[in-house]
């Protein structure tokens, strides 16, 4: 098929993208690498009136590193550059090791980070990745712009808290405190489908190889990225023995996740792999934070 007839504009610069946004509300959409937009709008599940193609405004693809030891990602920058990035790679390892999961490179060739984030696909890995690293969102529309924290961004349903007009300009991702570990894994079919079930975690010791801090955040298992707070709270000032972390592993499957049925699994076998997930995700970064395993 092909899609329904569209105004289509093409603008070279943010705020050109902004005044089309501003004029058409609802009726529009933004179209960055295109690889979700386009399929939907072919089989006409999406048919928006008005296209606002952002790929000619230079000023949004970019990464450079942000003056607290974190690094700052341009809405357009494509997956496969932040993918081979040696900044990412130093100051966001987790990014660094989740990209290479993401679809093929094919698709990370014109896909982009910003994207992906604000397609909010519940199966997609860099929402769930930006919530594990309390990354921040810097949105524009004409009259201003703000700052949206990851975990207030993602409310639904491949919704987001993105007004019609609003844009999303730039990703924060904050440096990780030391002592901490990271993981990133998920479980498919095949490489590059849709993950079954995934996971990114990051912990952070105290000074008495404590956990100080867990996030464990899923995709895959609800509308959006789902946080296991309770798994997270239950490692809390414990040391990360094999016992406490298979212990988490147990609250995040039956406590923290509620996941749905469908061809592809059962809502069972999705508790199985958070189980199963939770467990290899908190020994790997764990062990990356500075603590050797006691078994």
């Amino acid at each position: 098929m092909k899609p329904a007839p569209f105004e289509y504009y093409a603008p070279t610069t943010t705020e050109e993208a902004l005044a089309r946004l501003a004029e058409h509300g609802y009726d529009a959409k933004v179209l960055a690498g295109g690889q979700s937009l386009i399929p939907t709008m072919n089989f006409r599940l999406a048919q928006p009136s008005v296209l606002v193609d952002l790929n000619h405004i230079p000023e949004l693809f970019y990464i450079k590193p942000d003056k607290n030891g974190g690094v700052l990602v341009g809405a357009m920058t494509r997956e496969s550059q932040v993918e081979h990035d040696a900044l990412i790679a130093e100051r966001a390892p987790l990014v660094h090791e989740t990209m290479p999961d993401i679809a093929h490179p094919q698709i990370r060739s014109r896909g982009t980070f910003g994207g992906c984030i604000a397609h909010a696909d519940p199966a997609a890995e860099l929402p769930a990745v930006s919530v594990a690293l309390n990354a921040r969102f810097r949105v524009r529309s004409r009259s201003g712009e703000r700052w949206i924290p990851a975990e207030e961004f993602f409310i639904g349903f491949f919704t987001t808290a993105l007004e019609p007009d609003e844009l999303l300009i730039e990703t924060a991702l904050p440096a990780m405190p030391p002592r901490s570990g990271w993981s990133f894994q998920e479980i498919a079919r095949r490489h590059g489908d849709y993950a079954l079930v995934g996971v990114a975690a990051v912990v952070t010791l105290d000074d008495k190889d404590q956990c100080q801090e867990a996030r464990l955040v899923f995709l895959s298992v609800g509308d959006g990225p789902v946080e296991a707070r309770q798994a997270a709270e239950a490692l809390r000032g414990q040391a990360p023995t094999s016992e406490a972390i298979r212990a988490a592993a147990e609250i995040a499957a039956s406590q923290d996740v509620d996941p749905s049925r469908d061809i592809h699994a059962s809502a069972d076998y999705r508790r199985h792999l958070v189980k199963v997930l939770t467990r290899r995700v908190l020994e790997q970064a764990f062990e990356r934070a500075g603590l050797t395993k006691d078994d």
